[in-house]
């Protein structure tokens, strides 16, 4: 059961990363640090797209299913209404372009947003 729930855990986890990579930047408007944090997990979001390679959250939370044994009930709450959100059908390499492309759009329109509303500092004051 544990195992279970820790997998649950690393899909819920692993869903929070991927909208932080793709929206992420938009807490910059809150936090000036954000950048510092949002901007590496933008980039190994759209490595691993491009790529073709596999989060190693997916690994985990594999490895994590595996040691439960998926005995007590065939699928959870989140498995119902988030594995497709992560894992989606049909996912292909166009696909995975499409969605890199996605992330690197959303995130430069944000940092254009930031830094037009940022307010100019008037340097004879």
């Amino acid at each position: 059961m544990y195992f279970r729930l820790a997998a649950d855990g690393v899909l819920l986890l692993h869903l929070a990363f991927i909208l932080f990579a793709l929206v992420g930047g938009a807490l910059a408007a809150r936090w000036r640090w954000m950048p510092w944090v949002h901007l590496p997990a933008m980039a190994w979001a759209i490595f691993v797209e491009f790529t073709g390679r596999i989060c190693p959250l997916t690994y985990l939370e594999n490895d994590l299913r595996l040691r439960a044994g998926q005995s007590g009930y065939t699928t959870s709450f989140i498995e119902h209404y988030l594995l497709d959100v992560i894992y989606p059908a049909g996912l292909t390499r166009d696909v995975q372009f499409g969605l890199a492309a996605t992330v690197v759009l959303v995130n430069i329109a944000i940092y254009v947003w930031l830094v037009l509303r940022r307010p100019t500092q008037d340097k004879d004051a």
